[in-house]
């Protein structure tokens, strides 16, 4: 990105959407990813934190609290949405480490198609992505 001005970067790490599973999708903590990590010059970090699969906040807080957080807060493989409540405590979570305008709430990876096979149907996903809706107007009132 050396010389390319005016773009923000991120990147996203996958721990999988080939299954609905979670017993067969990639689980622990990014602990083994901060060196690299920190040596990235990337202003945002999309991780995957909607399931117990990811491990703790802390362990990336504590490492990445200057840089953007994009939370993963719903699951994109499960049929039902997320209660907007469960993902506003994840997010004030995140508080703990990163300031509310750091903070971006996505979903685990998304709800694209591959191989002729969607992660979800349309309706479940747009639930799910409602429930995000409403838990970041809860967050603005909370937190500005």
């Amino acid at each position: 990105m050396a010389g390319v001005d005016g773009v923000r970067t991120g990147i996203h790490v996958c721990r999988g959407n080939w299954s609905r599973r979670e017993d067969v999708l990639l689980t622990g903590d990014y602990e083994g990813l901060l060196p690299a990590f920190t040596h990235m010059h990337t202003d945002q970090f999309v991780l995957e934190y909607a399931t117990p699969r990811a491990g703790e906040l802390r362990i990336v807080g504590e490492a990445l609290a200057a840089k953007e957080l994009g939370l993963g807060c719903v699951n994109p493989r499960t049929d039902t949405a997320e209660d907007p409540t469960a993902i506003v405590a994840r997010a004030e979570e995140a508080l703990r480490y990163w300031s509310a305008e750091r903070i971006y709430l996505n979903p685990d990876c998304g709800f694209g198609c591959f191989a002729n096979r969607c992660v979800n149907e349309a309706g479940v996903a747009t639930a799910k992505l409602r429930s995000m809706v409403t838990a970041a107007r809860i967050l603005r009132e909370r937190h500005g």
